[in-house]
């Protein structure tokens, strides 16, 4: 499954994301969920303590500002490797 964070982890139940996550799921953090791959951030740890891939939106990170603040751990990804996750993964969550 692919599970898309459009929100800061700290205005969603980011929590509940983290229970719904199993082995070979992917998610791809855009918008304010860029915000989670912030280097050392909890959010990030988090993540990666799980069986999945961490993907971030590199336009995204971009328009923020973010761009030397983000874990080199999330890869960064472009609007076609979004459509490649989507095409992977036919069945996806948006939080």
């Amino acid at each position: 499954m692919l599970h898309i964070l459009t929100h800061s982890p700290f205005k969603c139940d980011f929590n509940a994301l983290l229970r719904l996550l199993a082995g070979g799921d992917d998610v791809l953090l855009i918008q304010d969920g860029v915000l989670a791959a912030l280097e050392e951030s909890r959010a990030l740890e988090s993540l990666l303590l799980a069986p999945i891939s961490v993907y971030v939106l590199q336009d995204d990170v971009s328009a923020r500002g973010l761009s030397a603040h983000i874990s080199t751990r999330a890869v960064a990804v472009s609007y076609t490797d979004f459509v490649g996750l989507t095409v992977k993964h036919p069945q996806q969550m948006t939080w």
